[in-house]
């Protein structure tokens, strides 16, 4: 097993300004995610990168870091894969799940949903991005009883409770060096039957009222936008890609695209003959790709073209878990054996896969949670809770492991930030 470092991205004060200079510039009249206060000059404006927050500092590559959690012991923290260094949480007694936005982490119990910064982000602006590295802070629970859902953009946090209740909170106080407690939520009106998701400066509903789910368009502040016949039944599932927001049905996928102000949804079938059984429960994929992956039972997975508006049905044998790197990279696959597997979305045929297996066998009594995959443009990242492990992967060479990481807790869960 090889190792290598990727050396630490701190730069002198010089270098730093200079970057800062040519990105700023870079970026003049472009798009923007945070608005400056009115006071603001425009002069000072102009100096301040997009995306950038007081205390950041900003740097030329992308600052991945992951959340890593034991459900067995409580212990929870943030391993920065730049400086190697571990960030212990404070202990988050019955944690089950992680799941994150690109920058905030979401720790889930059967309490409520705890929410953590973890200090790493990146805004895109489309013909070019903007990478920041900060303080891991830790904020307190969010607003609901019991377990909720959250998915946010740059503006806005929404908690979908499993009661179908939701509530809405700003992004931009949470992003603020100094915050320590979370903006208050105003709550939505209605039932949903699945996660609110934010889209296009609205919120993607799947209205619960009916005898089938609907989706249903929500301005900001929770009033109707617009309400289509579109029905989605048992939904399960959903992910924000490039084209739109993807809703995952028992039958088909749905689509929702926004064009000058308009929104349209797409139906997107499962071949026919497909088993409501094998239908994609979660779907995987690298932010900011038009191209999801999904486990299809349990000995395949699906691909989800999203520009083609297509699935695949590639064959893996039995699978635990998986993620696709794009339209025109690998998807891969984790064997229940723990031997990793890239295949060509185009034909499912194998590329490659690791010499040795990264994970143990699955235990039947489901003691431990299933592994993860990880990804991002170069690499992903296993974690193996039987070995305390973490594994990086350089999914464009063969599947090289690159690092190997057993800092912190057991990483039985596992959550990557900073995209």
């Amino acid at each position: 097993m090889t190792r290598t470092i990727r050396s630490p991205l701190h730069r002198g004060a010089a270098a730093a300004a200079a970057l800062t200079a040519l990105l700023a510039a870079g970026c003049a009249g472009g798009d923007t995610t945070t608005e400056p206060d009115e006071e603001t000059t425009a002069s000072t404006a102009e100096d301040v990168p997009h995306g950038y927050v007081e205390g950041a500092e900003e740097t030329a590559e992308q600052q991945t870091r992951l959340l890593l959690a034991d459900p067995a012991t409580g212990e929870a923290g943030v391993l920065d894969l730049i400086s190697e260094e571990f960030h212990p949480l404070t202990s988050t007694d019955g944690v089950t799940a992680l799941t994150g936005d690109g920058r905030f982490a979401h720790l889930h119990s059967a309490e409520g949903t705890t929410l953590v910064d973890t200090g790493a982000w990146t805004t895109d602006h489309g013909d070019h991005v903007h990478h920041y590295r900060a303080a891991v802070r830790e904020f307190g629970e969010l607003p609901a009883e019991g377990p909720v859902e959250v998915r946010a953009d740059a503006g806005v946090l929404v908690a979908t409770a499993d009661d179908g209740t939701a509530s809405v909170l700003p992004r931009r106080p949470l992003e603020e060096h100094d915050a320590s407690e979370l903006p208050e939520a105003e709550p939505l009106d209605g039932r949903f039957a699945a996660p609110v998701v934010p889209f296009r400066e609205h919120l993607v509903a799947l209205d619960a009222a009916g005898a089938e789910p609907t989706v249903t368009f929500l301005t900001r502040d929770g009033g109707e936008h617009e309400r289509w016949d579109t029905t989605c039944a048992e939904p399960l599932g959903d992910a924000v890609t490039r084209r739109g927001v993807v809703l995952g049905c028992v039958d088909k996928a749905l689509l929702v695209t926004e064009a000058d102000g308009e929104f349209a949804v797409e139906e997107i079938p499962y071949p026919e003959g497909t088993d409501p059984a094998d239908r994609a429960e979660s779907f995987h994929h690298r932010s900011g790709s038009n191209a999801l992956a999904a486990l299809a039972g349990r000995e395949a997975v699906w691909f989800l073209d999203v520009t083609e508006r297509e699935w695949r049905r590639i064959a893996t044998g039995p699978v635990v878990a998986t993620t696709t790197a794009g339209e025109e990279g690998p998807l891969l696959a984790l064997s229940d054996d723990g031997t990793l597997t890239s295949y060509d979305v185009t034909d499912g045929s194998p590329l490659a896969s690791t010499a040795d297996p990264l994970t143990g066998p699955q235990p039947a009594d489901g003691d431990l949670p299933a592994p993860l995959i990880e990804i991002t443009a170069s690499r992903a990242y296993v974690n193996d809770a039987a070995s305390g492990t973490v594994f990086e992967i350089d999914h464009a060479d063969d599947l090289r492991v690159a690092r190997s990481f057993d800092a912190g807790p057991v990483p039985a869960l596992m959550v990557e930030t900073g995209r």
